[in-house]
């Protein structure tokens, strides 16, 4: 990272799944100074994940610290921060002490299935779906917040007296950056969260962007818990006079998946991006109407600039994406390392007729099938371990497809381009299959790291620093783009035979 010698910069600070990062930035969207720290990984059960919300807490602290030092600059130079977070872990603490009353509960965790069937009843899982966007199950933090105060002794007595308050991770830090249970010169810490996390939560209603009051009291949930929902771009408060950053405003809020559209500037409904992580994140804006799925895709806020209209998005997520080549690695030995793949790959002209689909624990979006396996089909004598890898890479690209038509069929939205971030796209072969296969343009950016960017431009868009999300869109660089090659008959026969390929992974599982 080279320092500039401009005399303000913007920070952002990303607490993700694994760890805690804060980054920050000068005018000209480019990073000067980092400091990133792992936090533990809490299993008690099978099927619960949970945080230490106190180290995430003080990791934030250390982070900001770290950045600020290999920026070399003080906290002055910064004219505002930025948050975005791992979405719906849910955290429930003490107002008076701070203390939560026991880790925070994680996203992936699974621990209210039970307690989603009996809110489901006969009604089934799209009980509140037009409401809020989302399917009743064990992904959203209302039904977290639910087992909290159902399973923590004391917890909703508390709750009920008002001592307790609730938050996604967003809302903790910046309660805490604010003052936390001590408040900043008499003024008490901000209880607040923005649009887009609240959108994850199952209790806001996608359409006034407040909290629904029948479904907190179907859930059980005290209204005088919830932060204050307000834009991802505002005035949410200063950090506290004692931090390292004391004084400096908070502006912008996402959950990490917008975060992420906001870094790519998929500002205009039809711009969409991928994440390509372990798993496949896809996001499409749709514009200023929330759109209803009927092809197992989310309905959520995209962001909200203050004195502007909601933008709205659907989502679309896939369980194996990079896990797939780790797979090939670490369980096949095929290659050694995850870099190798394209190598290996490049090694045949194409698969040779093989497909694998990775369904080791059913199939996420669009299908939601739990009842399928993974498969490898379409083997002969011919095909070799570079057909294999290059299936693997394949069956990520199909798998986007299957999303993006969806998306498109529910939204009406045709989409222009696919902006893409993550892990997997310094892989060409692979990006230029997925320009192939979608028959449309795609894109990577500059600057990969578009979560921690969008959180960054949130928070600068709200003191001014940048002045509009056009001046953002010519920070928004592309590294390279592929567009389509292959004609679309050759194209439209591969993704017929994938297609065949999910079909043998269906029923597996009684």
């Amino acid at each position: 990272m080279t320092v500039t010698t401009h005399p303000h910069f913007v920070a952002a600070i990303d607490q993700g799944t694994t760890s805690t990062r804060c980054v920050i930035f000068d005018r000209a969207g480019q990073p000067v100074g980092m400091g990133q720290f792992e936090h533990s990984q809490i299993f008690p059960q099978k099927g619960w994940v949970e945080h230490d919300p106190l180290e995430i807490w003080t990791n934030t602290r250390r982070a900001v610290g770290a950045a600020l030092a290999e920026a070399n600059i003080a906290r002055e130079d910064i004219v505002a921060i930025g948050i975005t977070n791992q979405r719906e872990t849910t955290v429930v603490w003490d107002k008076h002490t701070g203390e939560p009353v026991m880790n925070a509960i994680v996203w992936q965790d699974t621990r209210t299935t039970e307690i989603c069937e009996q809110l489901a009843g006969d009604v089934g899982h799209d009980r509140w779906r037009d409401r809020t966007g989302l399917l009743l199950n064990s992904y959203p933090a209302g039904p977290k917040l639910k087992w909290i105060l159902e399973n923590v002794p004391g917890a909703r007595e508390r709750a009920q007296r008002g001592d307790l308050l609730f938050g996604t991770i967003d809302t903790w830090l910046l309660w805490n950056l604010t003052g936390g249970a001590q408040g900043d010169e008499g003024q008490p810490a901000v209880h607040a969260t923005d649009v887009t996390n609240a959108s994850r939560t199952l209790l806001m209603d996608l359409h006034t962007l407040q909290w629904d009051e029948q479904i907190c009291q179907e859930m059980g949930i005290p209204l005088a818990m919830l932060p204050t929902i307000r834009p991802s771009v505002t005035q949410f408060g200063h950090v506290r006079q004692r931090g390292s950053l004391g004084g400096v405003p908070i502006t912008g809020i996402l959950g990490d998946q917008q975060a992420a559209m906001f870094g790519q500037c998929c500002f205009q409904p039809g711009d969409a991006k991928n994440t390509y992580g372990t798993g496949l994140f896809l996001l499409l804006n749709t514009g200023l109407v929330p759109k209803q799925s009927n092809h197992g895709m989310i309905t959520t806020v995209c962001y909200q600039i203050e004195d502007e209209q909601p933008v709205y998005a659907l989502e679309g997520s896939v369980a194996v994406g990079g896990a797939l080549v780790q797979w090939l690695r670490d369980n096949l030995g095929i290659i050694e390392s995850a870099a190798e793949i394209e190598q290996s790959a490049s090694q045949v002209a194409d698969n040779g007729g093989v497909y694998i689909v990775p369904a080791f624990s059913g199939l996420f979006a669009p299908r939601w099938r739990t009842d399928a396996r993974g498969v490898i089909v379409g083997l002969t004598r011919f095909a070799n371990k570079h057909h294999l890898a290059r299936a693997v890479l394949e069956a990520t690209a199909y798998q986007t497809r299957e999303v993006v038509e969806a998306m498109v069929a529910d939204s009406g939205v045709p989409l222009r381009t696919l902006r893409v971030d993550g892990g997997m796209v310094a892989n060409d072969l692979l990006m230029q299959f997925q320009a192939d296969i979608l028959q449309t343009p795609v894109v990577r950016p500059g600057m990969i790291e578009t979560t921690v960017l969008g959180a960054a431009f949130a928070a600068g868009l709200g003191v001014g620093f940048f002045e509009s999300t056009e001046q953002l869109r010519a920070f928004a660089k592309s590294d390279k783009q592929w567009d389509p090659m292959l004609p679309r008959e050759t194209t439209d026969h591969l993704y017929a035979e994938w297609n065949k390929a999910v079909q043998r992974t269906l029923n597996w599982e009684e």
